[in-house]
């Protein structure tokens, strides 16, 4: 028995449709614009799962659409969840993938040189602390996210400023850097709509992580799109996870804001009581038990605000040559 699509209208032909996916979040959100005349639209694309597959499927149905009827499709930040079917509908429908310019020459481009990038992420990894003896867990959990993602074979710039026309209206492109450097939205003044993807989120904090290959300072960038955000003040935001859409994006934006200057001072008064590494501090700012793939989150978002620290002067780092890892003090 199929279950009936988890659509929800948003404006004019514009639906969310809610996608399961196997992480804490459940779901992810995939938008769909289906106009009468006009390019039918996917925003983001759900993980490359036969679940997300069916479900994506019965979603369209119920528009009246099939894979090949999308004309295209438009990725608010390279992380899995959101990219991993990309490819799919690309050779099934032929459809032309966009993505904001800054996240093609970064995020998009770790799919396709995952590979050559992993020993260096892993690397990257062992310099802030992370035990030998994780490195090959983490290392086989990098590679179950890697393959339930299929990129595009080709993928189109979208710039900041730009219009799109979506439901009939024109949506500005917006980029919201810091839970992925090339994180798009869309804004539609008229009808005070934001599509956000992760940039904001309702229920949890969004991860603001530096890895081996992100801009170097990921949390000052987020803390910049939170100031956008409140300054935009939209009605309603469809979101990634735990919604599709929310409102009081201004009141959460300041929360946020909040949350991360207590996290920044919580890094800056334990490097003050005993210098560590990121790895050692995450464990004390996230000291509840979690799997891997929580871990390596922990440890990168820990360190996203040890180093917006160290660069604005708040506390410094060493590298101590005994144990090969870089240690912060206050």
């Amino acid at each position: 028995m199929t279950t009936a699509p988890l659509l929800t209208p948003v404006t004019g032909t514009l639906h969310a449709l809610q996608v399961p996916i196997p992480y804490p979040m459940k779901y992810v959100t995939v938008l769909i614009d289906a106009p009468a005349h006009g390019p039918v639209t996917l925003i983001d694309t759900a993980l490359d799962t036969p679940e997300a597959r069916q479900a994506i499927e019965d979603g369209l149905a119920a528009l009246g659409l099939h894979w090949e009827g999308i004309d295209r499709v438009i990725i608010t930040h390279h992380h899995p969840d959101h990219y991993g079917l990309a490819g799919v509908v690309e050779e099934r429908s032929g459809a032309r993938v966009h993505m904001l310019d800054v996240e093609i020459g970064r995020g998009e481009r770790y799919w396709h040189l995952w590979e050559e990038w992993l020993p260096g992420h892993l690397k990257f990894m062992r310099d802030h602390g992370l035990p030998a003896e994780s490195l090959a867990s983490m290392g086989t959990d990098n590679r179950k996210g890697r393959d339930r993602v299929h990129p595009a074979s080709a993928v189109g710039p979208l710039r900041e400023g730009q219009s799109v026309e979506l439901s009939g209206g024109e949506w500005e492109v917006l980029w919201l850097p810091g839970h992925a450097d090339g994180h798009l939205g869309l804004w539609n003044e008229q009808e005070s709509v934001l599509i956000a993807g992760d940039a904001i989120l309702p229920r949890i904090s969004p991860n603001v992580g530096l890895y081996a290959y992100t801009r170097p300072d990921p949390l000052g960038d987020y803390l910049q799109t939170l100031g956008k955000l409140e300054l935009l003040n939209p009605a309603r935001a469809v979101v990634g996870h735990h919604g599709p859409v929310m409102t009081g994006v201004q009141a959460r934006a300041r929360e946020l804001r909040a949350h991360h200057h207590e996290r920044l001072d919580f890094i800056r008064a334990e490097v003050a009581r005993q210098p560590g590494d990121a790895y050692t501090l995450s464990l004390a700012m996230f000291p509840r038990d979690l799997n891997t793939s929580g871990r390596r989150f922990a440890l990168a978002e820990t360190l996203a605000h040890a180093e917006h620290l160290r660069l604005l002067g708040g506390v410094y780092r060493t590298w101590d040559e005994a144990r090969e890892v870089w240690v912060y003090h206050g």
